[in-house]
């Protein structure tokens, strides 16, 4: 999987263009990778079946077959809907040592990667602000 400092996004825009595009908090979550309270996203508890998509730029991100309840507060998921779908980086911000989640499309922030999901599951957990994602429901 290549960084993202070794990534060529496909979708670019100027940083004003992103603030005219989205509303103030998913411009501070996507592109100032910001994080939303927890137990607040529309998406936490949403179990309808569909595809969550990223709010900047449409990629197809998470299916909701692999979405489960963590307990964390935000949306979380086994497994995204194909490895080149999202690019993992290293994080240092908060005095903490993160894996950041970041849209291959348009770079955007989605959230966090912990080895804490569900074992049967391959053991990871993708933990995602609601805020960055748009939910297309299955017909």
């Amino acid at each position: 999987m290549k960084s993202p400092k070794e990534h060529s996004f496909p979708i670019k825009k100027e940083e004003q263009d992103w603030k005219e595009k989205l509303d103030p908090e998913t411009y501070h979550v996507l592109r100032q990778k910001g994080t939303e309270r927890p137990y607040s996203g529309q998406y936490y508890l949403n179990e309808e079946t569909g595809i969550y998509e990223c709010a900047g730029c449409g990629n197809e991100i998470f299916h909701s077959r692999h979405k489960y309840d963590s307990g964390c507060g935000w949306p979380s998921f086994t497994e995204p809907v194909a490895p080149e779908a999202i690019l993992v980086e290293t994080d240092r911000s908060h005095g903490m040592i993160r894996e950041e989640i970041l849209c291959a499309s348009c770079g955007g922030h989605l959230g966090h990667r912990f080895p804490d999901g569900p074992k049967d599951k391959g053991g990871i957990r993708y933990c995602i602000n609601s805020v960055s994602l748009e939910f297309k429901k299955e017909a």
